[in-house]
């Protein structure tokens, strides 16, 4: 699991060695610090969220210069990274040096004021360089908002705002207390989930990536899939899948499965703008496909109060039937254009791929059977990278004395597996800053919803502006998802969104708590994929070598199941909470349906060619299949079976007149 921030154009100059050797030193302190805590001791929050959060500032600091990774730190630069450096530390110890103290009292010191408003301000510098400046605006707007009132620090600021947004206003002392002398601020739930799940969880990702686990399941997706029409789009689908069990980062998918999936698609004949478009489609599956999902799912079971392990095997059918619309649209397309599948010598096959990486699947049973026993996700992702190792250690005893054991190979070979131990210990460090960095800004956004109340607020003004219409509101959702999504990691859009609008999803629509995260979170990740910023799609381009708003607009085309099943979700609730069986298959037999007769309408194609007014017929029965009443449901599918069937008649006529 990696974190959602944009792939540089440049790869940057490299840093001095002596910079690259403090950062891997630190990095890898810190993943045997999150090791110990995983599973050897867990600590509490005010020393676990804390100690964590200085490491990432200091990593955060050393990894991006004061004046951009392109850029020469200079003497200037190394005035104020120290300086940050110096406040990381201090950030970092100051709650856990002092928490007696600090519980005991009643009013905060003066020194634990200023240490907060230090703390502040280097969260937010350390988020513009790791995420963006978007996020940064984000949190000091926040920040503005809870000084703007009568009894503020800025009170001038409440004459610009609506009525319905005013507040008392709150002074500089309250606001740092707010912020990082409890846990409902900076050391509140996001960095606490970004301290303990996701870090051990990325942590679990890197030691995958560094012993070849991502090499593993892209041959095994070629294996499966290259001899079929449009085989390594298909493969790119499945090798995507694959990758979101050890990355949830649909930039992360689109650079490793990309580089191998793109030019074979060029090459078979996909346009370059469309072979991007679809590796960033299937790409962004990765942040919904279990048993990882990326960092949201971990918060949404914080948030939720639902088991990790709930949310996994709930998740586990939306995906696939994203995944399956991306597959038929592949398909459809690859038929429309005449392509036909790669040459049996030019692909691995699937008993030579296990025979090579079988024991990559180890950890990822053991994962999934100690995520069904009940044990915590912390305590899960540490046994999972114990299985890593020992899984990866024995293939390597196995392949040494099979090949002519000796001493001086088995010292190498200790010293191998040393080396790629640190790499997989400091990668995963470094993979952590982005988000545990969007995690602590976002606990600034939860701190300050909390403290004025605006929750309520915009919740009262989504119901004002949706009229009380559930349609309208879930698109309010969306348009507000996809503007967060421009400046604002996945993760971070997630969670600022559904602080605002739950409420009014939950209480006012009725809609299950469980659903309205889901959907929240599905939509959260359009900002991937839609147009105009569209960073998987930007990143699929560059592989590519396509224009980046084209390939955004394939990505788009390809990527259409994140709008139309979280409407599923929410119109037939009992895919994701059970209910009784006839029902529950009914609903998801309807769900699929409607996602492949929506794939149809879109691209004209399944058996043949299909006419405008039969595009037109499947659109309205997948508007039916919507509509909750039984009797139009089943009209609803019972026009899209005829309008399939008709369809599949034509073709094979065709077929035989050719013939």
């Amino acid at each position: 699991m990696v974190t959602d921030t944009e792939i540089p154009t440049q790869t940057p100059p490299e840093q001095p060695l002596y910079v690259l050797r403090a950062v891997a030193v630190i990095g890898i302190a810190l993943s045997l610090f999150q090791l110990y805590a995983a599973g050897v001791q867990p600590l509490g929050l005010f020393y676990q969220r804390p100690i964590h959060l200085g490491f990432i500032l200091v990593l955060c600091f050393l990894i991006y210069p004061a004046f951009g990774r392109g850029r020469p730190r200079g003497v200037l630069g190394w005035i104020i990274d120290g300086i940050l450096i110096c406040c990381g530390i201090v950030a970092g110890a100051w709650v856990p040096i002092n928490i007696d103290t600090i519980a005991n009292q009643i009013f905060p010191r003066t020194i634990d004021v200023w240490i907060g408003v230090m703390t502040i301000i280097v969260v937010l510098e350390g988020a513009r360089r790791a995420v963006g400046l978007g996020m940064t605006i984000i949190g000091a707007g926040f920040i503005a908002y809870a000084f703007a009132g009568q009894r503020g620090e800025l009170p001038f600021l409440a004459d610009w705002m609506p009525g319905i947004l005013n507040h008392r206003g709150y002074s500089l002392e309250r606001l740092s207390s707010q912020m990082t002398l409890g846990a409902e601020g900076i050391f509140g739930i996001p960095l606490g989930v970004a301290a303990t799940f996701v870090f051990i969880f990325v942590l679990f990702g890197a030691f995958l990536e560094v012993t070849g686990a991502g090499k593993f399941f892209i041959d095994l997706a070629y294996a499966a899939t290259g001899r079929q029409r449009g085989g390594p789009a298909k493969a790119a689908v499945i090798a995507s899948a694959g990758m979101g069990s050890i990355s949830g980062s649909a930039i992360a998918n689109v650079v490793t499965t990309g580089a191998f999936t793109i030019p074979l698609m060029k090459r078979l004949g996909y346009r370059p703008a469309q072979a991007g478009g679809i590796e960033a489609a299937a790409s962004t599956g990765g942040q919904i496909m279990p048993p990882l999902m990326g960092a949201g799912a971990f918060l949404m079971s914080e948030f939720t109060r639902v088991p990790y392990v709930d949310i996994v095997l709930v998740s586990v059918f939306p995906a696939v039937l994203y995944f399956g619309t991306v597959y038929l649209l592949v398909h459809i397309a690859a038929v429309k254009q005449g392509m036909t599948g790669m040459a049996a010598t030019d692909l691995p096959r699937v008993r030579a791929v296990l025979a090579e990486g079988w024991h990559f699947l180890l950890p990822l049973v053991a994962l999934i059977a100690l995520l069904v026993a009940g044990y915590s996700p912390m305590r899960v992702g540490f046994y999972a990278i114990l299985s890593i190792v020992a899984a990866a250690a024995a293939r390597a005893l196995w392949t040494f004395m099979a090949s002519g054991p000796s001493a001086s190979g088995f010292v190498t070979l200790c010293k191998r597996g040393f080396t790629l131990t640190l790499q997989a210990l400091d990668l995963g460090a470094r993979n952590a800053v982005a988000v545990s960095m969007a995690c602590a800004v976002a606990g600034i956004v939860v701190g300050v919803v909390g403290l004025t109340g605006l929750g309520l607020k915009f919740s009262a003004m989504m119901i004002a502006f949706s009229g009380g219409n559930i349609i309208l509101a879930l698109i309010l959702v969306l348009l507000a998802s996809l503007i967060l999504g421009m400046g604002l990691p996945v993760t971070a859009a997630y969670i600022v969104l559904i602080i605002l609008v739950g409420p009014a999803l939950t209480e006012q629509f009725g809609m299950p708590i469980l659903i309205a995260h889901l959907v929240v979170f599905w939509y959260s990740q359009d900002s991937n994929v839609t147009p105009p910023v569209a960073l998987a799609g930007f990143a699929g381009a560059a592989i590519a070598g396509s224009k980046p708003m084209e390939t955004s607009f394939q990505a788009w085309k390809y990527a259409k199941g994140l709008y139309l099943i979280p409407l599923f979700m929410v119109f037939n609730p009992e895919i994701v909470m059970g209910g009784p069986l006839l029902l529950v298959l009914w609903s998801g037999a309807i769900a699929a349906l409607g996602l492949a007769a929506f794939a149809v309408a879109l691209e004209g194609y399944l058996w043949g060619p299909m006419p405008l007014w039969m595009r037109g017929l499947l659109c309205a029965g997948v508007v039916a299949l919507f509509w909750p009443d039984l009797t139009v449901e089943i009209v609803g599918a019972v026009v899209i079976v005829a309008v399939l069937g008709m369809n599949w008649a034509q073709g094979r006529g065709s077929q035989t007149a050719v013939s």
